[in-house]
């Protein structure tokens, strides 16, 4: 058991019989009364956000997650199928684990899955992909007021809105968490 001194972001924990990863955290000393630690947590498997009120020094029920990185080889169906590359071993996870950073994967990606008590409960894909522009309208020449963007289709199907001077053919770096174009590659 450990207690709220050792609250983490990232750390996972049980609240109310439920896997949650805290994602936020603020420590309280108001005047009268207790001090307290105000935590935003997110549910491991659904994904939806908890807060709760613990007092300081309460005993909070942390749970050791393991990160292992694995290979994206291919989908099948709903699920995706990954392995491990050291062991070898293929793991089975629904494609909503990955939620909208379904959008960027493509075969042969590493991704970090987390496992609770052998079970895959979270995955995530890099902060940042590079992948190609399969379809671009062209940009108008001295269109450059404003920083205009126009969209991009990716190898993946994703689209995304890119600058003016990005054209089909070329790749491009892009945030996984925001969907954003974050810049060219080389």
């Amino acid at each position: 058991m450990a207690t709220t001194q050792d609250l983490s972001r990232g750390m996972f924990l049980r609240y109310n019989g439920q896997l949650c990863q805290v994602v936020d955290y603020q420590h309280t000393m108001p005047g009268k009364g207790g001090a307290f630690y105000q935590v935003k947590m997110k549910n491991a498997i659904t994904g939806k956000s908890i807060e709760n009120r613990y007092r300081s020094g309460e005993n909070i029920d942390d749970v050791r997650v393991d990160l292992i990185e694995m290979q994206y080889l291919y989908k099948e169906g709903p699920n995706l199928v990954l392995m491990n590359m050291e062991s070898f071993e293929q793991v089975t996870i629904p494609e909503s684990m990955m939620g909208d950073q379904m959008k960027f994967l493509k075969e042969e990606m590493m991704l970090g899955v987390y496992f609770d008590e052998g079970n895959p409960i979270m995955a995530d894909a890099p902060n940042h992909v590079i992948l190609e522009i399969t379809y671009s309208e062209p940009g108008l020449k001295g269109d450059t007021a404003n920083n205009p963007l126009k969209p991009a289709t990716l190898e993946t199907g994703a689209i995304v809105s890119v600058p003016l001077f990005v054209n089909t053919g070329e790749k491009i770096k892009v945030d996984t968490r925001t969907g954003e174009y974050v810049e060219r590659a080389r």
